[in-house]
């Protein structure tokens, strides 16, 4: 057995709002398989955090489904729910250096638009509901993935002073991600294209908190044939047929462009996982990709 990579840890991070659909089980199977290539570790990490969207019993599923498929991760599974201290430690080394400010606007006012900055310079009303924003300094962010290539943004101009703190209370994505794959030494984040645009955000935080920043890859997002994406946001409600599990390994491989022999498919899922690190290459992951929710997917 070849020595463990203790410099590649990669992670998935399932929100457990649902079992997980065709899309997650892609990009599971894209991080696991480049983790194990790479003799790294794989962690998983539960992101609960928005308990709005917390399905009970949720994270149980993902988990057995993962087992299902031959994925197995390292470590003990962290949930986020339980980071909340680390967060408000952040939080208060960002108050400590005047960096973020409270917002007393509506999510419903700054949706869709870079936000100009109207709270920064007020004074604080301590009774009112408010997130906590960021200062975003001016100056253009370069995001480079390792399938997407080379990525802009200019958050000032594009996003302006952004959340980290939700008016609920809730830490927000940006920052919990952050904290904690600093905190999990994560240094490969393979995820799906449609956090692409959001990671400049990340990388700011990274930068302003003096974190490490991981290698990133963002792969192809699954759609139905009108083009939507497979998500739980869009009712996604395809379910894995357990018998079915080594024609699942098989869909994922092709649609993240490796060239596994149909009869593959038929095989155990050890097999099809053995195959899948043994042969695994990034670079032959397609930047775009459409596919419909293959027949082995089923509704509830």
């Amino acid at each position: 057995m070849s020595a463990v990579n203790t410099d590649y840890v990669g992670r998935f991070a399932p929100t457990p709002s649902g079992p997980l659909h065709f899309g997650s089980i892609i990009t599971a199977l894209a991080s696991y398989l480049d983790a194990r290539a790479n003799h790294g570790k794989w962690l998983v990490r539960i992101d609960d955090l928005d308990s709005p969207r917390t399905q009970k019993g949720a994270d149980s599923k993902i988990l057995s489904t993962l087992e299902e498929l031959g994925m197995y991760w390292d470590n003990q599974i962290l949930y986020q729910s339980q980071r909340n201290d680390a967060y408000q430690s952040v939080l208060e080394q960002l108050h400590k250096n005047e960096l973020i400010y409270a917002c007393y606007c509506s999510r419903d006012k700054t949706r869709g638009k870079p936000y100009p900055g109207s709270c920064r310079n007020l004074t604080f009303v301590s009774d009112k509901q408010y997130a906590l924003r960021i200062i975003v300094e001016e100056g253009e962010l370069e995001v480079d993935d390792l399938i997407q290539q080379s990525y802009f943004q200019n958050l000032k101009s594009e996003v302006g002073d952004f959340v980290i703190r939700r008016a609920d209370q809730i830490t927000a994505y940006h920052l919990a991600v952050v904290v904690d794959d600093a905190y999990q030494n994560v240094s490969h984040i393979i995820r799906g294209a449609d956090l692409l645009e959001s990671c400049a955000r990340q990388i700011y935080l990274q930068n302003i908190l003096r974190l490490p920043g991981p290698l990133y890859a963002h792969v192809p997002l699954a759609t139905y044939t009108n083009g939507a994406k497979i998500s739980k946001q869009e009712q996604a409600d395809y379910v894995l047929l357990t018998s079915k599990a080594g024609h699942v390994l098989y869909a994922c491989l092709r649609f993240l462009g490796q060239t596994p022999a149909q009869e593959l498919q038929n095989e155990t899922v050890e097999k099809i996982i053995q195959w899948g690190i043994a042969n695994w290459n990034l670079s032959k992951v397609p930047q775009q990709h459409q596919l419909s929710a293959p027949t082995i997917f089923q509704k509830k």
